[in-house]
């Protein structure tokens, strides 16, 4: 690619934040911001208008995700390619943008240091992951696994327990949990008393307790 030619679309809701990684792109002479966004839609009605290079997403915004937007770009003919910023060192998240493609996945809080490397990095078409994410997940699978070890009775459920579960996390009652899963409430209630016995809860309280207090493992 000629190097005058690096076009770059900005999408982020917050100005200030999006005024900072303009900044960070600009010290680059051979990068040229072409819009900036506010929301998805907008990103994706801009970026399908000016055809850049790339795209610096954030993966949380109004009216469409970060992650969204890179869906409907990929049924185009021609898609740019994609650095997405997030808040979160979520695995599930990165998973899902490294299978729709997305070469550079970076933590806001080091966005600013980062972006430059990104983009040059997946035009090399080569991956890039913030150094800082890469060191919680990391820091997170070991917790993670030292959690399921703790817990083996993790493994023993069912696809539809572990929802529950989840769902038991974010406080939902049983109605909400059955309405949510188009189960009857009893089901449900069934769902939560095996549950417990697999992970070797008692009480009536102690599934919630423990639901809550390990919300972000399982």
């Amino acid at each position: 690619m000629d190097p005058q030619s690096i076009t770059i679309v900005i999408a982020d809701d917050h100005p200030l934040f999006r005024s900072g990684v303009r900044q960070s792109l600009e010290r680059e002479p051979s990068f040229k911001i072409l819009a900036e966004a506010g929301d998805g839609e907008q990103a994706l009605r801009l970026i399908r208008e000016h055809n850049p290079a790339v795209a610096v997403l954030d993966i949380n915004m109004p009216k469409m995700t970060g992650l969204a937007v890179v869906k409907e770009m990929k049924k185009d003919k021609k898609s740019p390619e994609f650095v997405l910023l997030t808040m979160f060192d979520d695995e599930e998240i990165l998973n899902e943008a490294m299978d729709l493609g997305v070469k550079a996945y970076l933590l806001k809080e080091s966005a600013s240091i980062d972006v430059v490397a990104a983009v040059r990095t997946i035009l090399d078409g080569k991956h890039y992951i913030s150094p800082t994410l890469t060191e919680k997940l990391l820091t997170r699978k070991k917790k993670q696994t030292a959690f399921d070890v703790k817990h083996p009775g993790l493994e023993q459920l069912s696809p539809t327990e572990r929802k529950v579960l989840k769902l038991v996390a974010e406080s939902k009652t049983s109605k909400q949990i059955a309405d949510e899963l188009f189960l009857s409430q009893k089901t449900v209630d069934n769902y939560r008393f095996k549950i417990s016995e697999k992970l070797g809860l008692r009480g009536a309280y102690s599934l919630l307790k423990f639901a809550l207090e390990n919300k972000r493992s399982i």
